[in-house]
């Protein structure tokens, strides 16, 4: 059987504040919702850390869930910032 693969979202600095601000949180609600600490949520918007690959797979169920959509791999335009 072939298993049907998802998407890999890549989490960078920009899309984790991007998917925090769509959703309407502070840094600190983030990290609640996420299950960390609110330094960890700055520490990755900042570019310090990245998230790694499981905390990534929850933030892309979370960004799912919250309707935040953008593009799949690296060097593609977000849907976000496509002109109207």
């Amino acid at each position: 059987m072939c298993a049907k693969h998802k998407p890999v979202y890549k989490w960078d600095a920009e899309k984790i504040k991007a998917l925090r601000e769509h959703m309407g949180l502070s840094q600190q609600a983030l990290a609640d919702e996420l299950g960390t600490r609110q330094q960890t949520i700055s520490e990755w918007e900042t570019g310090m850390y990245k998230p790694r690959r499981s905390t990534g797979n929850y933030l892309s169920l979370v960004a799912e869930r919250a309707g935040f959509e953008y593009a799949v791999g690296s060097g593609e335009e977000s849907e976000e910032e496509e002109k109207p």
